[in-house]
């Protein structure tokens, strides 16, 4: 009668360890039916869930196992696995998976306790958790560190929308982001990134800026927070904060794009999406003339925001037509899509504000960053504690992966 038979061992990991362990199993006829292996701080965890057919003597298949174990000084355990239960465990498989990602400054052991539970109460199974950030030094100071946490989990959750509303509320609570996301093809085969460009790929808002250098600086300021918060028509506020700069110089706009400051980790994704064969673009409400600024610096492929009209070196107070709302860059998102012959789900798109909400709804990845409150609530995932180079664990990047040139 054959066995199953679930082999567990542990100890201080060292070269060849596996091909010993395998030497000893392939003495006889057994089959391999699961096999997964781990190492945390030089220390091993290897399973290996094994068939041992009918006619092969288990014992002496399982001494040998433990004879090597014991000569590499291992740990060894042997638990018998019911034939009902690994055809319960093959029927499994069938179950939709996710992702969910914790992405916070230092990981803590709260914050994992409350994401595992939210995913146990929705009837998801954990079956790996790995670390995609890097090693941290323990003397890192607190707003420099990153950390990220993944977890791959299995089962049909239900109610998705009561499941992602409990990680928002416990994100808020302890400072942290997590996303959750459906385990697909598509996850990490995306192709193109879409993004606003104001308070995102900025940390600033340009218009803000050139109403200052106008003296209207606190009237722009006010519509600008009012449009973002989706309490104003984007189009006809913003032909309202536009009318407000007519006479401003344009030798303001050189100086202006000169003191832009890049958003944190901006140049690390690009950088890392262009090595990956990303084709990237900015889809913006903003300005062209700063828009091609950072085309420039960050290597981005196709740009697309609003035309400031100058006349005789001054601004008019008006934009050439197309204005870039927030249709307009949903529409501009799919014709990029079509033309990179990419479906959307193959596509990113990142924005703060409420005039991002169609292109982040569009892509097949939508991140809400740094976003106002309605747009967080409203994006499928949202990236707030880190800085935009935080997308990449999204994708299943690994820290390490950067080191791979």
């Amino acid at each position: 009668m054959r066995e199953i038979v679930l082999i567990n061992i542990t100890g201080e990991d060292r070269p060849g360890l596996t091909a010993a362990i395998m030497g000893a199993l392939s003495q006889s006829e057994v089959n391999i039916l699961d096999i997964g292996q781990a190492v945390i701080h030089d220390t091993l965890s290897f399973g290996i869930l094994v068939e041992i057919p009918a006619g092969s003597q288990s014992a002496d298949v399982l001494k040998n196992v433990l004879f090597t174990g014991y000569k590499l000084d291992q740990q060894v355990r042997f638990t018998p696995v019911a034939e009902q239960d690994y055809h319960s465990w093959v029927a499994g498989q069938g179950k939709s998976r996710y992702i969910v990602t914790l992405l916070t400054r230092k990981v803590s052991a709260e914050q994992l306790q409350r994401v595992s539970a939210i995913t146990a109460k929705y009837n998801l199974n954990i079956d790996h958790i790995d670390r995609l950030s890097g090693r941290m030094p323990l003397d890192m100071p607190a707003d420099q560190g990153k950390g990220c946490i993944e977890f791959s989990v299995r089962g049909e959750p239900g109610d998705v929308d009561a499941l992602r509303a409990e990680f928002l509320s416990v994100a808020q609570e302890l400072n942290v982001d997590i996303a959750f996301q459906r385990d697909s093809v598509y996850r990490r085969n995306r192709r193109l990134a879409v993004f606003d460009m104001d308070s995102t790929l900025i940390e600033h808002e340009v218009i803000d800026e050139l109403a200052i250098a106008a003296g209207v600086g606190e009237q722009v300021a006010a519509i600008t927070e009012r449009a973002m918060q989706g309490e104003l028509d984007f189009k006809a506020s913003f032909r309202e904060r536009l009318a407000l700069l007519e006479g401003l110089s344009e030798d303001v706009l050189e100086e202006i794009a000169q003191s832009l400051r890049l958003t944190e980790g901006a140049e690390v994704l690009f950088a890392e999406l262009k090595r990956l064969g990303y084709k990237t673009a900015i889809l913006s409400g903003g300005f062209t003339y700063f828009a091609r600024h950072l085309q420039d610096k960050l290597g981005i492929d196709y740009v697309y925001a609003n035309e400031l009209e100058i006349v005789d070196g001054k601004l008019t107070g008006r934009a050439i037509d197309p204005i870039v709302d927030a249709q307009r860059k949903a529409d501009l998102l799919q014709e990029l899509a079509t033309r990179e012959g990419l479906r959307l789900e193959q596509t990113i798109a990142v924005g703060d504000g409420a005039n991002d909400l169609p292109m982040l709804g569009l892509a097949g990845l939508g991140v809400a960053f740094r976003a106002k409150p309605l747009v967080k609530k409203s994006a499928r995932q949202a990236i707030s504690t880190l800085g935009l180079d935080g997308i990449l664990y999204l994708l299943g990047y690994r820290d390490r992966d950067g080191q791979d040139q």
